[in-house]
């Protein structure tokens, strides 16, 4: 990372992406009505990683052709788009969009233990230790309340939710190995692998040419693939790059209002006490755990 940067330009950049992915759950949720997940998946990684292309080939510039970073492109997909987006996707059919982000929201979370126990390049300190605690305080109330229901599915689908949260936790950490890539070489890069391992799969197991979308379906994954995919990715591995891993994941606490607002107002959703309760501890706890220092925000 380099050691001057632009911090208000980065921070309103980070804004920025937790507006894209935090109207991404919506999105997922009006386009999973009448589109199944794995196809609805395949789809936005297609049409995003063919939206990047298309911006590269504009911009003159040409996707790398050595195999060991298509095979850093491929684990990235895996870590990043492929496999969350599929886990969040089918969790909707049964999670409120707006659940889904604030259990998303702990991604911080998992990348400072992560950090913590594996890498090691940071010191536990005792306020992020208090926001690891209070992060999961948080989850385990919101995870709670579906198990009160007596709804194994909603559990599953909440814990799906929780294990893309893991995946995107790995996926910031991974993505320091794109150094001195344009951002959006990795960004189409790993799309376009998560396309090639969804397609197949959308084509056995929902067989896409017998469906029906919808209008708003479509919109959605229009929205989804270009607004919260394709720019959302370029900018992600722009800070990537410019913040760290752990302070991009930091946008986890910015979307969540923004996702649980776009889902009350558009999907007329609404929480009960104890998942507002879950949210605040949630927030506390991601907010202690990645607020920078100011040195720590402009240094890297």
């Amino acid at each position: 990372m380099p050691v001057q940067t632009n911090l208000a330009r980065e921070l309103l950049l980070l804004l920025l992406l937790a507006t894209c992915w935090g109207s991404a759950y919506t999105f997922i949720k009006v386009g999973i009505e009448t589109i199944p997940p794995v196809t609805l998946i395949a789809a936005r990684t297609l049409i995003a990683g063919g939206l990047l292309l298309a911006v590269l080939r504009l911009r003159g510039l040409s996707m790398p052709r050595d195999r060991v970073v298509w095979g850093r492109f491929l684990v990235q997909a895996c870590l990043n788009s492929a496999v969350p987006f599929t886990l969040i996707a089918w969790a909707e059919q049964t999670v409120d969009a707006g659940l889904a982000v604030i259990l998303n929201s702990l991604t911080p979370v998992v990348t400072f233990l992560i950090t913590a126990l594996v890498t090691r390049h940071e010191a536990v300190s005792a306020r992020k230790l208090s926001g690891v605690v209070a992060g999961l305080m948080g989850a385990s109330l919101i995870i709670g309340l579906g198990a009160l229901n007596g709804l194994g599915r909603d559990v599953l689908a909440q814990l799906a939710v929780v294990g893309a949260t893991v995946c995107y936790a790995c996926g910031a950490i991974y993505g320091k190995n794109f150094k001195g890539l344009d951002p959006m070489m990795p960004a189409a890069g790993s799309l376009v692998c998560g396309a090639v391992l969804l397609l197949p799969a959308s084509i056995v197991i929902d067989h896409p040419w017998t469906l029906s979308p919808s209008l708003p379906s479509l919109a959605a994954l229009l929205a989804l693939s270009a607004f919260s995919t394709s720019l959302a990715f370029a900018i992600y591995f722009r800070l990537v790059n410019t913040l760290g891993s752990v302070a991009t994941t930091s946008q986890a606490f910015l979307r969540v209002p923004i996702g649980v607002g776009i889902g009350a107002i558009f999907l007329g959703e609404r929480l009960s006490v104890t998942t507002w309760i879950g949210l605040a501890f949630v927030m506390i706890g991601v907010i202690a755990m990645t607020l920078p220092g100011r040195k720590a925000a402009v240094a890297g």
